[in-house]
């Protein structure tokens, strides 16, 4: 089952036609994408804060990302946004985001994808994804 997020369109968020800035369709997408990981249970301060805070020696770096814009978003509009990660390899996962208006499931305001691959901080080699990252993967797809 997909993750859903909530979350309100922002002032700060939008350009000078009053519209949601592209950029930060992304930015909503990474925080939707946090979400789910401390859903999950995964500890994010120690994921994101890598080794010189305590944490990992591994980061999950998005190597890829598109979007499409469906709709214009404004400030003060209400979306879900509907997060599914796809397993691609023993390194790779995919995340794809789905953001709808409220409850208005029949007609999306944008989609957009994420390409992840675990590497191993000093080296920048790839590495397998942790036990804890596919939990996660697992729960949500």
């Amino acid at each position: 089952m997909a993750f859903l997020y909530t979350r309100t369109v922002r002032f700060q968020e939008t350009d000078a036609a009053g519209v949601v800035f592209f950029a930060n369709t992304l930015t909503a997408c990474h925080e939707a994408y946090e979400a789910s990981l401390m859903a999950a249970g995964v500890d994010v301060r120690l994921l994101f804060g890598g080794a010189a805070a305590g944490g990992r020696t591994i980061a999950l770096p998005i190597v890829h990302a598109e979007a499409d814009y469906l709709r214009p978003a404004h400030c003060g509009d209400r979306h879900e946004i509907e997060l599914t990660p796809t397993l691609q390899s023993e390194h790779a996962f995919v995340i794809q985001y789905v953001t709808f208006e409220g409850e208005h499931r029949d007609k999306p305001v944008s989609r957009a994808l994420t390409r992840h691959f675990c590497i191993e901080t000093k080296s920048r080699q790839r590495q397998p994804l942790p036990s804890d990252i596919l939990d996660w993967i697992n729960q949500w797809r």
